[in-house]
């Protein structure tokens, strides 16, 4: 006779749980930095991503190369609503997948980092660059990226076992 195996409980994400805020963990410098900038990378890219559709802090489309939006024959503007809207969505991977989330984040600023270079390459001598934000955009990708490291650390690898997978069902099967 085989046992009903106990079911997985359901994972309750990293950031609700009361022991991801002791008071010994948060005295830890590392642990620290890992909030800090994983408030930053779930608050800015939300933020940024909302305003893709108001241009309130900027008029983003100046910032995009107009090949990108020519090839997908959209505004500059309905382009960067697409931004808008990936900005939104790596913020909150961010919130929830934060062991993996940094690295679509990295990825992203790298596309962001490229489209700077090429906007400078092809303005000519005359017109509008933007290596300034290029550069900060750079050190962005690379915060993203200790972001990642960080949190391979103090997030635990989730379990992609689900409720009623075959496994369990086959267990309770013998059972019967």
């Amino acid at each position: 006779m085989t046992t009903l195996e106990t079911p997985t409980r359901h994972r309750v994400p990293q950031l609700l749980h009361r022991e991801a805020y002791s008071s010994e963990r948060l005295r830890d410098p590392s642990y620290q930095a890992y909030l800090i900038l994983r408030l930053a990378f779930v608050v800015a890219p939300i933020l940024f991503g909302l305003d893709k559709y108001f241009n309130w802090m900027t008029f983003w489309p100046k910032y995009l190369w107009t090949g990108f939006s020519d090839f997908l024959s959209v505004t500059p503007q309905q382009f960067m609503w697409g931004v808008g809207g990936v900005e939104i969505l790596a913020g909150l991977l961010v919130l929830a997948v934060p062991r993996y989330a940094p690295y679509v984040v990295t990825a992203w600023l790298g596309g962001i980092v490229t489209n700077l270079i090429v906007v400078g390459a092809t303005a000519g001598a005359h017109g509008q660059v933007f290596w300034d934000i290029g550069l900060r955009d750079f050190g962005l990708m690379l915060a993203a990226l200790a972001l990642a490291r960080l949190a391979s650390t103090y997030t635990s690898r989730p379990k992609l076992t689900l409720p009623g997978t075959l496994r369990h069902t086959r267990h309770h099967r013998q059972s019967m």
